[in-house]
């Protein structure tokens, strides 16, 4: 079995400033962004908000099979940061550093563009464990805020992540990417997002790319060029 680069057993907040472990205080970004949901969600009236609608949303059927995929998205979160955690601390923090500025773009867009999407259907089309896991899921994820996902941002940046790391084959590599496409699909399979909510995701995906891997892509093209 792998041994880990850090042993976290020896951890204790007393050492979080300790070259050890101080990239734990990263961590810190998602406590600053749940405060900022709890208040874009609850603060901003619906009246207020642009609503994001595209013609392909009415094309987009709800089909509620991709809510598998959609709850996923948070076990991958989960296991992507731990992996790296123990393994590969330099990626952690490129991909906690990826997720906190993409959360920073995101509800920049939420406070300053307070967006709504009105794709949700009254009634489902079927009554099943899923759609009931989808009603779970609306009861506390209000509408608004949605525009640019989040979703489909976080999973560019672990799947940029994975693709840039030695130690994993090719064959995770490969389900991470292919997971990635999923979930940012099923955003709007479930009707949590709308269409124009995954591509408004690519430009922020792009300038996270930016400041956390332009280093490495310009090595990377030296390296192509030479």
């Amino acid at each position: 079995m792998k041994k880990p680069v850090v042993d976290y057993r020896k951890f204790s907040f007393s050492k979080i400033n300790t070259p050890e472990f101080s990239h734990l205080k990263l961590l810190l970004g998602w406590v600053v962004y749940f405060v900022l949901f709890f208040l874009t969600e609850n603060l901003i009236p619906y009246d207020k908000c642009h609503v994001i609608h595209s013609s392909l949303d009415d094309v987009v059927p709800f089909l509620e099979i991709f809510v598998i995929p959609y709850v996923f998205w948070y076990v991958l979160i989960v296991i992507s940061l731990v992996w790296f955690a123990l393994y590969n601390v330099d990626n952690f923090k490129r991909l906690q550093t990826f997720i906190i500025i993409t959360q920073a773009l995101a509800m920049t867009v939420y406070i300053f563009y307070p967006n709504i999407q009105l794709l949700r259907p009254d009634i489902y089309p079927r009554d099943n464990f899923l759609t009931d896991i989808v009603a779970l899921i609306q009861t506390f994820d209000t509408p608004t805020g949605v525009f640019p996902s989040l979703h489909v941002a976080y999973s560019v940046g672990i799947a940029s992540s994975w693709l840039k790391e030695k130690n994993c084959s090719a064959l995770w590599k490969t389900f991470v990417v292919i997971s990635a496409i999923v979930i940012s699909l099923s955003t709007a399979f479930i009707k949590q997002h709308s269409v124009l909510d995954i591509f408004g995701a690519i430009p922020v995906c792009v300038v996270a790319e930016f400041f956390v891997w332009g280093k490495w892509w310009k090595k990377k093209l030296k390296k192509q060029g030479n």
